[in-house]
């Protein structure tokens, strides 16, 4: 299927590892010029590398969503190089991390407010934009109640099903404008040295649960989420906007009216 990308101009954050690459990388075989930022210097180097091997024009810098001085400068340098934007991806997440009021700031600066001031920076660049599109990573614990004892859990899913209603409201805000927000919701996703994996090693009884709860019989891929989200962000995908996918395995055991 051809997703009528080629050419179009992207920034993703959070891409130098895990699903945020994936996305780059998808967006880049499609013919995507991409920019793209996290907090290492040396790991943002190394993926643009990779994207530019692709054949398309790729840019980053080191920048952190949580510090504003860093990432809307970040935004309007990426705009820039590229020479505008059509897709915003704001896939950054602080995942269920530190307990606490720490980890409520935390997961709230990075996963909601990083949404939220990439949206804002990027919106003039949009409005400029022939087929401009918003994708928000969020995660099915926005929408779910289960019980899971870990450090940061409450707060991780709480800001999540911020950010869905974010990006569901967006959707009707910037729909006369042409701009379609939709958001992606990624259940379990397995790849080496990610969330998954470390809980495969240090809680086997959480992992098994979860493999159990997939129907489809595996955890996700971090390339099943990027095409998932390299589609909505697409012309193709035109007539879909405040949606939220689940991109889950079937873990999400019930019917989505």
């Amino acid at each position: 299927m051809d997703l009528k990308l080629k050419g179009k101009k992207a920034i993703v954050t959070g891409a130098s590892r895990g699903i945020g690459l994936r996305i780059a990388r998808a967006l880049a075989d499609e013919g995507v010029d991409v920019g793209i930022c996290s907090r290492t210097e040396s790991s943002v180097a190394e993926a643009v590398a990779e994207l530019k091997a692709r054949g398309v024009r790729a840019f980053g810098d080191a920048a952190d969503v949580m510090d504003p001085d860093s990432y809307i400068p970040w935004i309007h340098k990426m705009a820039g190089q590229l020479g505008g934007i059509d897709i915003f991806i704001s896939n950054v997440s602080n995942g269920p991390g530190e307990g606490g009021e720490e980890g409520w700031h935390k997961c709230f600066e990075g996963d909601v407010m990083g949404a939220v001031r990439g949206t804002e920076t990027v919106l003039p660049y949009l409005r400029k934009s022939e087929a401009p599109s918003i994708v928000l990573i969020a995660s099915i614990s926005g929408v779910m109640s289960k019980a899971l004892r870990a450090a940061g859990v409450l707060a991780y899913g709480s800001c999540k099903a911020a950010l869905i209603a974010y990006g569901a409201q967006m959707a009707k805000e910037l729909a006369p404008a042409g701009i379609r927000v939709n958001s992606v919701s990624p259940g379990p996703i397995y790849f080496i040295g990610g969330p998954w994996d470390h809980i495969r090693q240090m809680a086997p009884k959480m992992y098994d649960d979860a493999l159990e709860q997939c129907v489809i019989g595996r955890l996700g891929t971090p390339e099943e989420v990027a095409s998932a989200v390299v589609f909505l962000a697409s012309p193709v995908s035109g007539f879909t906007t405040g949606q939220n996918l689940h991109v889950d395995g079937g873990y999400m055991q019930h019917i989505a009216f």
